[in-house]
């Protein structure tokens, strides 16, 4: 009797400070399949996308955090990458049956293109969901 193939649902991001945003992100790309897994960033590529006072978590609590979610099956710390061509060879490796996005990230092209390459389909899972960026919450007064 053969074992029944998993469908393995990708997301990344930095999840530096989670927030209710992360948490239905999560949980809704969890619905499409039977594994969810997590591209976590580096410490290094927080702080050259989100400024030189992120992350505010090191990527190893970030990555116990994460793991404690029920809905969350594995997590990967990423190294310091630049190049598209870096983490697709990452999202080649895993093989992801869907790529989980939010409906107005900027960076759709690429993830389209990681897609195309790992043989997965987009899934938009949510919209970005009211002040819940987590840059936003600390530019707050």
């Amino acid at each position: 009797m053969s074992e029944k193939k998993k469908n393995i649902v990708l997301v990344g991001g930095c999840f530096d400070v989670l927030h209710p945003g992360h948490i239905t992100f999560l949980e809704k790309s969890k619905e499409l399949g039977d594994l969810l897994v997590v591209l976590l960033e580096s410490d290094e590529k927080v702080r050259k996308l989100k400024g030189t006072d992120r992350p505010v978590h090191t990527q190893k609590d970030r990555a116990k955090v994460l793991t404690a979610l029920r809905f969350v099956d594995k997590v990967i710390c990423l190294p310091f990458m630049e190049s598209e061509a870096e983490y697709a060879q990452v999202i080649a490796r895993i093989k992801p049956n869907i790529i989980a996005v939010t409906k107005g990230y900027p960076n759709i092209s690429y993830h389209k293109q990681a897609a195309n390459l790992a043989g997965a389909k987009i899934k938009y899972v949510t919209r970005l969901i009211g002040n819940y960026s987590t840059s936003g919450i600390f530019n707050r007064d």
